[in-house]
């Protein structure tokens, strides 16, 4: 089998209002403004940038990268957030690459950012820090889309050291955590070190250093993960969507391997997996292509990682999002099916003794709400996706006898049906 070096998966994270949505916007739209022959290509739920493409947003930074590039560029998670990231999942960890968490960088370390860390942490999954609205610092002089290793030598010292202020509170946070960290530019080992790279999202200042480090990193230290071949793929559901004209279809990323259409795929399922064949592999058209907004797909034959791809498929009910995508040959069917049973039955908990019951509307939600309430020593005593129903309430009240102050459900993004409600 032919082998190949994929795309890394990077994913964005951050506390709300931090302008992670800013700088995806921010990279997307230097992509194209860049009008290189296949700068960006739109995939499903991610934008694929190429190499060629980053070394022209990199400019003159490009040629600091001492080493040929191999990766063939980035595959960007276009939500950024806690749930998307939750539902890149698989067994033992996350299919995002490495991941970028924006920091306000007048505001610092603030909640939610240490729940990205947490979760980080949990699916061991390399992060960089942007550390975002640099232009806000008082005294900053900005220089749109400039690199910061050159902006850094035009500010005054006021307001370099308000920079160096800001940085420093970040790295104090980080070793709170367990991460050594420091200004990219003074970094001499970054398998130990975490980058924290100074940014604006709204000047595009920084931004060719963050897309430097990405690339530079995952060269660095990820090929071996990256390395792939033509077998079977494997890849995660994003969501269950409703599509105009396609009725419900599977945003899926695929990670490892190739998807083509007719081949037999096995799902997650609510109940049990779901064997099932691919209908049909949608890809976006490029904007200058779509005529209008019903003929915006193209039809693929197949599909190879790193990709987001929408499968249509005839059996979609009981999929969850965060489940496995597995492409399954006649000979290993039933080990793949055992194998995904197996996935998502050990996040599902069913446990004697106090508890509180857990619902959530996907495998990701789940095992971050699962790992989030243990570690705040909580004991669990159900948990399992979809809408809570009288079994839950059930659960509940066993609990309740034990101990009432445990005797809660906690409902992420699910409905409660009317037999519960009564309950």
């Amino acid at each position: 089998m032919k082998k190949y070096i994929r795309s890394p998966i990077v994913v964005v994270l951050g506390h709300v209002d931090v302008g992670k949505t800013t700088l995806l916007d921010r990279i997307r739209g230097t992509a194209v403004a860049a009008k290189e022959p296949g700068t960006m290509t739109q995939h499903i739920g991610a934008s694929f940038l190429p190499w060629k493409a980053l070394e022209k947003m990199c400019g003159p930074l490009a040629k600091n990268l001492r080493a040929e590039i191999k990766i063939p560029g980035l595959l960007v998670i276009d939500t950024p957030g806690h749930e998307a990231f939750t539902n890149l999942r698989r067994r033992g960890g996350s299919i995002a690459d490495i991941a970028i968490l924006v920091i306000d960088a007048l505001k610092g370390v603030e909640k939610q950012t240490i729940e990205s860390l947490e979760i980080l942490k949990d699916r061991r999954t390399p992060f960089i820090i942007a550390l975002n609205k640099i232009d806000r610092i008082p005294g900053w002089e900005s220089h749109p889309g400039e690199p910061f290793v050159f902006s850094v030598r035009k500010q005054d010292e006021a307001a370099v050291v308000r920079l160096e202020e800001s940085i420093y509170s970040v790295v104090n946070e980080l070793y709170k955590f367990g991460y050594m960290s420091d200004r990219y530019d003074r970094i001499r080992d970054f398998s130990k070190t975490v980058a924290i790279v100074p940014i604006s999202a709204k000047t595009g200042e920084g931004v060719p250093d963050l897309l430097l480090v990405l690339a530079g990193l995952t060269q660095r230290y990820m090929l071996k993960r990256l390395e792939t071949e033509e077998r079977p793929g494997r890849g995660v559901v994003l969501e269950v969507k409703e599509e105009p004209g396609l009725g419900k279809v599977l945003a899926v990323i695929l990670y490892d391997g190739v998807i083509r259409k007719g081949d037999t795929i096995v799902l997650g399922g609510i109940e049990k997996p779901i064997v099932t064949r691919v209908r049909a592999l949608l890809m976006p058209k490029p904007l200058d292509e779509m005529r209008s907004p019903e003929d915006r797909f193209m039809q693929m034959d197949e599909v190879k990682a790193a990709a987001g791809v929408l499968i249509a498929t005839p059996k979609i009910e009981g999929v969850v999002a965060g489940s496995p995508v597995l492409v399954a040959t006649e000979q290993d069917l039933d080990k793949i099916v055992k194998s995904v049973q197996e996935e998502v039955e050990s996040l599902r908990i069913q446990r004697k003794g106090a508890g509180v019951v857990i619902k959530a509307d996907t495998l990701g939600s789940l095992e971050a709400l699962v790992s989030y309430v243990e570690r705040q020593g909580i004991p669990v005593r159900f948990a399992d996706v979809g809408p809570v129903v009288h079994r839950d309430v059930v659960e509940a009240q066993i609990t309740k006898n034990e101990d009432r102050f445990l005797a809660a459900i906690l409902a992420f993004n699910v409905k409660v049906t009317e037999e519960a409600e009564i309950e």
